[in-house]
């Protein structure tokens, strides 16, 4: 087991930066990035917490609910007749549905 040289979290590698993972089974926490090696002995009386929280669907309903009374009818507007209602104006916006190298995704209503 090598001493690092630098002080940091117990989180963290001291040498690298990178996050350690949790200690396990084995005597040595060993850092996936650079192999800096930390005695399990290290980490105890650490407390480890975590919670996982799930969106409320009556919430997250009633934010959609609002977002499009905001949008009916606000934004740009283009002079072609709607093929679904045959209205003669569609409003539109874009969005970013794929990766960041390809383009926009355009939607009417």
């Amino acid at each position: 087991m090598a001493d690092s040289c630098f002080e940091s979290d117990p989180d963290f590698c001291p040498e690298c930066g990178t996050i350690l993972p949790l200690p396990g089974l084995e005597q040595y926490v060993v850092c996936r990035r650079c192999d800096f090696q930390i005695s399990v002995h290290a980490f105890e009386g650490t407390e480890i917490h975590s919670e996982v929280v799930f969106n409320n669907p009556d919430l997250l309903q009633a934010k959609l609910d609002t977002e499009d009374e905001a949008r009916d009818l606000k934004g740009p507007v283009v002079d072609r007749k709607c093929s679904r209602c045959g209205h003669d104006g569609m409003v539109y916006h874009t969005r970013q549905t794929r990766s960041a190298d390809e383009g926009q995704t355009v939607f009417y209503t």
